[in-house]
Order: C-alpha cells, then structure tokens, then sequence
C-alpha cells in the first residue's frame, strides 16, 4: 500500500519514518487484550498536556441498567457560559480506544474556539456488543445538554462528532436523538467516519492492504460489535447508520474521508444522501490520503487543511 501511485508524496514520507510495518493489524487480532493493555500503558506513562485549559473526567449515569459512564471535560482557562459544546466520540474500530487518545486534537479545539469539549468513554466490542456502545454515546449526549448550565454551555450550541469509529457512532448517535425527540443537536463532524458494516462498496474490496485499517480489519470490527453478524439484512442503522433509510430531519453535516482508504465510498456515499434528504451538508475527500492521515503526519500540508476545514466548518455552524 505504501507504494499506491496516488499516495501523497508528503504522506509518504511521513510513514517511511515510522519505525517498523505501518498498519500491521495481525497483532491486534491475536491479542486484542494485550494491545489495549499496551495502549493504556502508553496513556497512563504520557505526560499531562502542557496547556492551560482544565480538563478532569466526571463519572456520570449510563444508559438505564448499565454502569456509570465516564466523560472526559476540556473547558477553557477561564470559566464562562453559553459556550459551545462539542461532543466528541473517540476511534478504534468499535474494540479499541479511550479519550485521551484525542487530547491533542480536542485541547486544539479548545484553544482555537473557545468551545467546551465532552468525550466519552463508551464500552467496547466485542465484549459489550451493539447497542452498548451507542447507548453510553447517548446518555452521555443526555447528560452534557442536561447539565449544560453546569459546564458553562449553550444547549442550543451542540456539536456531536466522532472520528473513524467515532464518527460512525457520532451518526448514529444523531439518527438516535432525532427518533427519540431530542437532546437537539445543531451540527454533526463525521471524520472519516465507519458507517456500514456489509462491505461492499468498490473501495472496501480495492483496500484489502491499506496503511491503516485494512478490509481484514474492518470487518474484525464490525463483527465485533455485531457479535459476527456483520451484513445480515436485519442490522439496524443505530448501529450501521449507512442503513438509515431516512436521513432527513438531521442535522447539518461535514464529511470527511481520504481516497485510499476503505470507507472512501460509504462516506461519499452517506454525504450524498444526506444531502438529497434535504440536510445542508459539506463533503471533503483528500487526494492522496490514507485513513487517519491527519493523525499519523500532522505536519504534512494535507493534514493541516483537513484541520482547517473542520474548524471552518464548527465555526460557520456555530456562528464563531
């Protein structure tokens, strides 16, 4: 995958630094427990972000009969109110991840707009298969607009967003406030967002080997959270939103995606129709780029107009 013609030539050179193979995911399948124990090694030895903002977790209520949630809160310096909130959804393909994995990018948010984020730590696959994880991504929505005095925010200023796996349980975190009446959400940030579980799109089959998050991969994913029934016609679409057949009502919207990568088509896809439902939405996808690209070399000059434009589109969205 490193040597695909249409690879950006920054990219490139960015992952030809990396010590070892990039996007390796053997190991994750053999011992997905020993990758998340080193992961949360890793997280628990970094040091605490060098910034002024204050950030602390709150242990919250979860979902009715499941266990307290925790949230991650960035809020700036100085306190204040009516500020807008985003509510973020952290990656790792359904099995992985925490929030402070996404500390750089949220403090980032913080300090450039003034805004309060909320992360939440929802539960994983395959141990906790779906609704699990969207429900914790809900009650913790719930919670956020229900305390929103508390933190300092404007209940009609919510943004709820999410990246890769993130993403998708930001959609369908969307699609579960509209059917069930609400907290309102003014904007949704879909970052390469994992949407639908049948693969079967041309670019899940073209990207069998890609630099991160391979078809192998993604289909471990889904059929983690699906407890291995992933593309069966009865999947519902709080858990693969690509299966929503009605996208209206929603929203406004920004995608993202990067043309080497699997979800390319579904992504497209997904804006399309959220489009054709009626919901103002704003489509990029990034020549050249791998999934999670902005993360892996975030000096290259795609990366940094990537961030550009989700910040242009948050502030737009909430009149910044």
């Amino acid at each position: 995958m490193a040597s695909h013609p249409n690879l950006d030539p920054e990219l490139r050179a960015g992952i030809e630094q990396f010590p070892g193979p990039v996007g390796d995911m053997s190991a994750l399948f053999a011992d997905l427990a020993g990758q998340r124990e080193q992961m949360n090694a890793f997280l628990a030895a970094a040091p605490d972000p060098d910034t002024r903002l204050r950030i602390g977790d709150r242990v919250v209520p979860g979902p009715e009969g499941a266990p307290d949630l925790r949230l991650r809160v960035y809020q700036p310096e100085h306190p204040g109110q009516d500020r807008p909130v985003l509510y973020w959804i952290h990656g790792g393909g359904m099995i992985m991840g925490a929030p402070k994995i996404d500390d750089a990018a949220m403090i980032d948010y913080v300090e450039r707009l003034g805004l309060v984020v909320v992360s939440v730590d929802y539960r994983l696959a395959p141990e906790h298969p779906h609704p699990a994880p969207v429900e914790d991504c809900y009650a913790g929505l719930a919670w956020t607009v229900k305390n929103a005095a508390e933190l300092g925010v404007d209940p009609g200023r919510v943004v709820v967003g999410g990246a890769s796996a993130g993403g998708g349980l930001a959609a369908a975190t969307v699609l579960l406030a509209r059917d069930r009446g609400g907290p309102e959400v003014a904007f949704q940030l879909l970052v390469c967002p994992m949407l639908d579980d049948r693969n079967v799109t041309p670019s899940s089959h073209q990207f069998a080997e890609a630099v991160v998050w391979d078809r192998t991969a993604n289909l471990f994913g889904w059929n983690a959270l699906l407890g291995g029934r992933a593309g069966a016609d009865d999947i519902s679409p709080y858990a693969a939103p690509a299966r929503a057949t009605d996208l209206s009502g929603l929203p406004p919207a920004f995608v993202d995606v990067g043309e080497l990568e699997v979800f390319r088509d579904e992504c497209a896809d997904y804006a399309v129709r959220l489009a054709q439902a009626g919901v103002s939405t704003e489509f990029h996808l990034y020549p050249g780029a791998f999934h999670g690209f902005d993360m892996m070399v975030p000096g290259a000059a795609l990366s940094v107009r990537a961030r550009r434009a989700r910040e242009a589109a948050l502030r737009r969205a909430l009149g910044l």
